[in-house]
């Protein structure tokens, strides 16, 4: 899969280097928003648009049916190439749904299983879920780490709950939004958090809740980096992976979720929620799992709409019986096939 920035382009690509040297004769001058009667940031004679005013980067004229192809036909040329079967698009919210639909079209034309992923900060994700098989959900990247810091699991609870319930009036269900915990334009969530003990949840949260788990380089075995120091902090050359145990942890529950259509596809229902604990449950075509999490520095037994008495912890192995309730450990996670 490869990043596919598809709204802009740099001062350097070649079309807007054919409008530079030939200005209102070029033949590309249309693939670009210009106005020949004012001037740019970099004196070139002329206005552009850029994204969100960054002159630097050109924006291109997504409507304009030869970019479109132009577009497509790099992308065919990757799948041909390089075998690539995936693109996440940046700044998708802003880029035309017309030439996303296209794009689409074609590229799973050419290969049926092709997916694309969309960036997407704010807004309604069904906006672009009509067009991608996928966005980033920005929304529980931010509740996921708030709850922990802030010792309030009603947060993402509520979130998840929103988007993925049962009820009709929730906004994604049976559709896989692209989850992560961090990424490669915020801060590493090894620095984000503020108690070293919850990085662990955060993971095998993330691994059990519904959505498509993403992990970023580096953070699974829990590299830290902060957004204010720059790229470079946030993207750093890695020499090796490195093996601890949070990769261990990671590696554990992601063969779990590998393993269970509940976990992968399932309808999402929370069992036991408090400020510091919380319980839901994940069920597929009669699989049924628990993701028990308890974020506080004490045991605690968690007693509520379980329905469940003999399960099985499927990292362990170990039977259990739940009939007097759930034992949550200090700072634990835990995945129960009922």
């Amino acid at each position: 899969m490869l990043d596919g920035v598809f709204h802009h382009v740099g001062r350097g690509f070649f079309a807007f280097e054919d409008v530079k040297q030939h200005r209102d004769q070029s033949r590309y001058r249309d693939w670009f928003y210009l106005d020949f009667n004012g001037n740019s940031c970099y004196n070139d004679g002329f206005w552009y648009e850029g994204w969100e005013g960054h002159c630097e980067l050109v924006k291109l004229n997504l409507q304009n049916r030869e970019v479109q192809d132009y577009l497509i036909s790099c992308v065919k040329q990757w799948m041909d190439w390089w075998q690539i079967d995936g693109l996440r698009l940046d700044v998708a919210y802003l880029v035309n749904e017309d030439f996303m639909g296209r794009l689409r079209a074609e590229c799973c034309q050419k290969n049926p299983e092709f997916f694309l992923v969309g960036e997407m900060i704010h807004g309604d994700y069904n906006r672009l879920l009509g067009f991608l098989h996928s966005v980033t959900n920005y929304e529980c990247y931010k509740g996921l780490y708030s709850a922990f810091n802030c010792n309030n699991m009603f947060e993402i609870g509520h979130s998840i709950h929103r988007q993925f319930g049962s009820e009709q009036w929730c906004l994604y269900r049976e559709k896989q939004l692209f989850s992560f915990a961090d990424n490669h334009d915020v801060t590493r969530i090894a620095s984000i958090l503020q108690n070293k003990n919850h990085l662990p949840l955060v993971f095998g949260f993330l691994l059990g809740m519904p959505g498509i788990p993403c992990i970023y380089y580096g953070s699974e075995w829990g590299i830290e980096g902060e957004k204010q120091q720059g790229d470079a902090a946030l993207r750093p050359a890695l020499e090796l992976p490195q093996w601890n145990e949070l990769t261990k942890a990671i590696s554990q529950w992601a063969k779990v979720r590998q393993q269970s259509m509940a976990l992968s596809k399932g309808s999402f229902r929370i069992a036991v929620m408090t400020n510091q604990q919380i319980v839901f449950e994940r069920e597929y075509e009669g699989e049924r799992m628990l993701v028990a999490c308890n974020c506080a520095d004490y045991e605690y037994c968690a007693r509520g709409d379980i329905r469940a008495e003999n399960v099985k912890n499927l990292v362990t192995e170990e039977m259990v019986s739940f009939s007097d309730g759930i034992v949550m450990p200090p700072y634990s996670l835990s995945y129960w096939q009922v």
